[in-house]
């Protein structure tokens, strides 16, 4: 892969970028991914682009986690990283060549539109903490397949058990698993981490500067508040997802 150049001005901007994209994470617990990936776009190619932001994720979600260590529950993401390993390794060797990402992007439309305008009799998708496993394959699987393991993740966290905290924190931690695991498979295409190394430390220092400035004001944000803008950035993501699938529905109509 090519060693990504960028002048100082676009580097300056990128970091404020991705400091402003991580502090969103913080405070609503997703949606700053998704606003990275889209910043990065604007300066490098396609290519470079997934593995340069899968890396500085993995320090982002790290530092995430870090600030709010005290709210981790293991028993619950341990079960997840041994998941999303698997499902990366299977879905990378076996699976990816098969599975196209029209019917995994639906299934993960269905589980956001649940969340969002279930009734109220309806009940949270609330599992035990050792069922977290197979979330973990399903989120491997998806970031392989289709890299969309944010809104995936946040279906299984919108829930009235956990504090807003905890929620940060673990899904932080579980998405940090979820993005190491694609490390080999940068490595595998050939990308020098070497020669890019100036650009990923000084995005990776952005983001945690960025993660430490949301966690601070996460600890002002009311609960109530908190909610409503994860359910407003859920709501943003199936709207997107549902793009991406329009050319598919067209077709098939």
């Amino acid at each position: 892969m090519e060693i990504i150049e960028l002048t100082h001005l676009q580097l300056a901007l990128l970091s404020l970028a991705v400091a402003s994209a991580s502090m969103i994470t913080s405070i609503t617990g997703m949606a700053g991914g998704v606003l990275m990936f889209a910043a990065m776009n604007v300066f490098m190619p396609l290519r470079p682009l997934v593995a340069v932001h899968g890396t500085v994720q993995v320090f982002n979600n790290a530092a995430r986690s870090w600030f709010l260590r005290h709210s981790i529950r293991w028993k619950m993401c341990l079960p997840f990283a041994i998941g999303a390993a698997i499902g990366a390794a299977l879905t990378t060797l076996f699976i990816v060549n098969y599975v196209g990402e029209f019917f995994p992007l639906l299934l993960l439309l269905l589980l956001i539109l649940y969340t969002l305008f279930k009734p109220k009799k309806m009940p949270q998708i609330r599992i035990k903490d050792g069922k977290f496993f197979w979330v973990g394959i399903a989120t491997g699987s998806m970031g392989i397949i289709a890299g969309a393991i944010d809104p995936l993740l946040a279906v299984f966290f919108f829930r009235d058990d956990l504090s807003k905290e905890e929620i940060v924190c673990n899904k932080s931690l579980m998405q940090m698993f979820a993005h190491i695991t694609k490390i080999p498979a940068y490595l595998f295409l050939g990308f020098s981490f070497i020669d890019n190394f100036f650009l990923i430390a000084t995005l990776s220092l952005a983001a945690v500067v960025g993660a430490k400035v949301g966690v601070v004001i996460l600890g002002h944000v009311k609960t109530s508040l908190f909610f409503t803008l994860m359910k407003v950035a859920l709501f943003i993501a199936a709207g997107r997802i549902g793009y991406e699938l329009l050319p598919t529905f067209g077709a098939l109509l």
